[in-house]
């Protein structure tokens, strides 16, 4: 049986989840954005990789380990439509606030001279890789759409999905295009 819906992925990089809450927010009106989707990528489903084929992608947080450059990579590459969904997606926001610290004497002051014992070097291995500094998503793949707000508002996040649904340009009011 072939489908018209629209295949979405929601990815959570860096971030706290607030943006996918916020989602969740639409309330009742999400049943009429599910009717049109299929979600075939989410945090709250049991999927171990980003499916290929990918009309739309909105990508929580920043991009902060090798894990959320590895998933950003697949992400772009699969497709069509990606969308930077809240600030930490668009700048980097609060996740990017350990710029500012020198990250290897923070590992080293929380794991090798913090209270308790270090944690095996082997188990090291399975731990994905920090990266030196946070980066916006922006800064590691091309993105298509900004949806800023931290996170943003349900009327806002139903605006750009209603107007992609519907095959036309998304155009938010100006009211909506602040971050915070």
């Amino acid at each position: 049986m072939a489908t018209n819906k629209v295949r979405l992925a929601t990815a959570w990089l860096g971030g706290c989840a607030g943006c996918h809450m916020s989602f969740l927010d639409i309330d009742e009106r999400l049943l009429d954005v599910l009717e049109s989707v299929d979600v075939v990528y989410s945090p709250i489903a049991d999927i171990k990789h980003f499916p290929e084929n990918v009309d739309v992608t909105i990508i929580e947080g920043a991009i902060c380990n090798s894990d959320n450059l590895k998933e950003a990579l697949a992400i772009r590459k699969n497709s069509k439509i990606v969308i930077s969904f809240g600030d930490c997606a668009i700048t980097g926001n609060v996740p990017s606030m350990r710029n500012k610290l020198k990250i290897d004497e923070v590992i080293s002051a929380v794991y090798s001279e913090g209270p308790g014992a270090s944690p095996p070097k082997p188990g090291l291995d399975i731990l994905p890789q920090i990266l030196t500094k946070v980066l916006p998503v922006h800064a590691v793949i091309p993105v298509d759409l900004y949806l800023p707000g931290c996170p943003p508002d349900p009327e806002r996040i139903l605006a750009v999905i209603s107007a992609l649904l519907a095959g036309k340009p998304v155009e938010l009011p100006v009211e909506m295009r602040n971050f915070g």
